[in-house]
């Protein structure tokens, strides 16, 4: 497993981009998952910049893993404000972008490229966890 620990702000977004592409190649991930993946990375960790530490300090760690041949799980943990993002649901894509809420889309986006994400609150810690499998 590959971890890389972060303060919690938008200067860290390309170290986290880089890092989690580099351990992609090394899986020799698709493009099209990896393009999906990396959309993934991006609302997830500026979800924590956004959210997790409300006076602005904090870190994250992001972790990659191969747990079976083609497929990679990726685990984003931070020890911010409790937040389980997949309490929220989901937005009504049928109505146009005015009738609509805001926020919520990036986690939909997630929901649906990613095979399976999971939330947990451990220790004090906002634990989630993605995984996506390609041919």
């Amino acid at each position: 497993m590959a971890k890389i620990t972060v303060e919690a702000n938008r200067d860290s977004i390309p170290k986290v981009s880089s890092f989690v592409e580099g351990e992609l190649e090394k899986l020799e991930c698709p493009m099209k998952a990896l393009a999906q993946i990396n959309i993934a990375v991006d609302e997830l960790f500026c979800n924590i910049v956004s959210y997790a530490y409300p006076d602005g300090l904090g870190q994250a760690v992001i972790s990659v893993e191969s747990p079976a041949p083609k497929m990679v799980a990726l685990t984003f943990e931070d020890w911010g404000v409790p937040y389980n993002p997949l309490e929220k649901p989901d937005p009504d894509i049928t109505l146009s972008a005015e009738e609509r809420n805001v926020g919520g889309l990036g986690i939909f986006i997630v929901k649906k490229t990613m095979d399976s994400m999971t939330y947990k609150r451990e220790d004090k810690k906002n634990i989630l966890r993605i995984e996506k499998k390609w041919q």
